[in-house]
Order: structure tokens, then sequence, then C-alpha cells
């Protein structure tokens, strides 16, 4: 196959994207329902042919038509009412059912492979097996792989469930290659660049108080930390600076913490952070929207370098299992 052509459902702000023509596709389309995902994905994919609103209006024989030949085709459904991030508020099914949508895509596109990202807690749900069935039927063969974006040179522990499908033999599985992990400290602004707070305030929560002495406990108090400022990650809610941050996600809910000589000192992760904790590099492009939505289309990402490896071993697969016509 001289060119991977790529089409990237649910596409967001494009990191799977952007990890697939790393790794040599071609990314001929997108679609996504956010304006502000659909903005991204055209500043940094202008020649991709990219829609705006429902894929479940959308058709993918008038998508076929316009865009030819889809070899790989991306998607990363909505995961909010998977996760456990959700508590106990009420599942949406008609939200987890968007996943079906990538086999009607795919019984018209019918692509060389498929990728699905999405929460490990999609596992679950009573639809799961269904899912894999449907992509089966359609002749697929599956690699069901949980992967840590901090393995792939990212400064981030995001562990995703990735689904990926080969129409022509087994998917390899996912190796990623031996390197040091990269810390949350590198990917900070130089002290003085943003401006800090007294950590302690009669208007901090006590809960975010509580988190921040249990780190100075247990580090002492001349060392710098990161806090869990909105919720909790059951895991005491603080981390150290010299290991890859934990999960981002739609919620700003990340924050610094330094001692100095007046005191402990805070201030929230800023998106230029958060942007480099994802894998996303200098050059990429956001639209000038607001700090929640820079958030958001963040939280909501794929970290391109795993994207990038996944492709990657596809197409090293593909010498073993040469593509056949079954138009």
């Amino acid at each position: 196959m001289d060119e991977i052509r790529a089409f990237d459902m649910f596409c967001g702000a494009g990191g799977a994207s952007l990890g697939a023509r790393r790794a040599g596709a071609k990314i001929v389309g997108g679609v996504d329902l956010w304006s502000s995902a659909v903005d991204s994905f055209k500043l940094n994919f202008p020649d991709a042919e990219v829609f705006e609103g429902d894929l479940r209006i959308l058709s993918p024989e008038e998508l076929h038509k316009k865009l030819g030949r889809i070899d790989l085709l991306i998607s990363s459904p909505e995961c909010t009412h998977h996760t456990c991030a959700r508590g106990a508020k009420p599942r949406s099914e008609e939200s987890r059912d968007t996943a079906f949508q990538v086999i009607r895509y795919a019984e018209v596109l019918r692509p060389r492979w498929i990728t699905l990202e999405n929460v490990i807690n999609m596992k679950p749900w009573s639809r799961y097996d269904e899912l894999k069935s449907e992509l089966e039927r359609l002749g697929y063969k599956i690699l069901e792989q949980v992967i840590d974006s901090s393995l792939f040179g990212v400064p981030q522990r995001r562990r995703r469930l990735f689904m990926v499908a080969d129409l022509y033999g087994q998917p390899p599985a996912i190796i990623p290659k031996a390197q040091p992990a990269v810390t949350v400290e590198s990917v900070l602004a130089p002290v003085g660049k943003y401006k800090m707070n007294p950590l302690r305030s009669e208007r901090r929560a006590k809960a975010t108080l509580a988190r921040a002495e249990r780190a100075i406990e247990a580090l002492g108090n001349d060392k710098e930390f990161i806090i869990v400022y909105y919720g909790t990650d059951g895991a005491g809610g603080w981390q150290r600076v010299d290991e890859p941050l934990r999960t981002i996600t739609t919620v700003d809910r990340f924050a610094y913490v330094c001692p100095t000589p007046d005191g402990h000192m805070m201030r929230m992760l800023q998106p230029d952070e958060l942007r480099k904790a994802m894998g996303f590099p200098e050059d990429y492009i956001f639209p000038p929207v607001s700090r929640r939505d820079k958030v958001k289309l963040m939280g909501n990402a794929v970290c391109s370098p795993v994207m990038e490896a996944i492709v990657r071993a596809l197409k090293e697969s593909q010498c073993g299992n040469e593509l056949i016509d079954v138009a």
C-alpha cells in the first residue's frame, strides 16, 4: 500500500490523527459535533475534509463518494458515560451506543484497519462483546490492549483501552521502546511565568488543604508537588513532580504547589502545560477558545505518540499480510 488514507471519526482536537500522520498516514477527513474541535482539526489538517455535525446523520456512502478509498478508520467514541469519573450520575445508553457508528461506517468504507480508543471502563459495558462480534462479522481480527501513554514518552499516566482491527491478519501487539519516564517537572513553566497564590487561605476548601497537608507530611516542607484541586483520584489526591502526571480529564483539576520563604504557594496547571503533558508538540495549534474549552479539548484527546506507535506497528505488519481486493 503506497499510501494509508485515514478518516477520523470523533476527531476532537486531532491527537489521534496527528499520531497517524507522524507514522506516515494521510489524513483525508474527520468529523466531530463540537465546533471548537472542528476548528482545531481544520487548523492542523488544512488539506483534510472536515465535517461538523452528528456522524449518525452523516452518510458514509456520500462520504465514500467524496473521499474515495479509506484504509484506516480512527475512532474515539464518546467516553463520558463509560468512565468511573462520572460517579453515580446517570448513564446515557444513547451516548454509549455511538460506538456502533464504527460498524456502520466500516460496512461502507471497508477500511483495512480500524482503531477504537476509549476508557478502560468500556469493557464491562453490556454491549461491548456485541461490538466486537459485529467487527468479527465484517471479517476483522481484533487486538484488545490497555496502553499507558507514559510508556511512549508522554509525561502522563493515561491508561486507555485500544481495540485494533485488521481485515487481513491478526493485529500486532503494541510494544513500547525502553525509555525513561517523562515527568511532570518537564512540562512545568519557569518559575515566575504564572502568578501564584498562597496555598493556605480561608477561601480554600478544607479537602484541598487536606490533600496538600498529606503531600507535605510525606515529602517535607521543602518539596514541590501536584494536588488534585477538584475531586479526588483515589490515590491521596497528590503526587510528586518527578513522576508522569496522572490522567488529564476534561475538567481543570490539577494544581502545582511549591514552597517559598513566604509559605507554600499554589496555581492551577496552565493549558500550555497540559498540552505538553498530552504529547502535543509546540507547533500544534489550538483555536482561540476559553480556558475551559482548551482543557476540554485536551482532556478528550488521544496522546499522539501512542497512535503513532500503533500505526507504525500496523504498517510493519502489513508486510506479512498483503492487501487483497475485497471490493
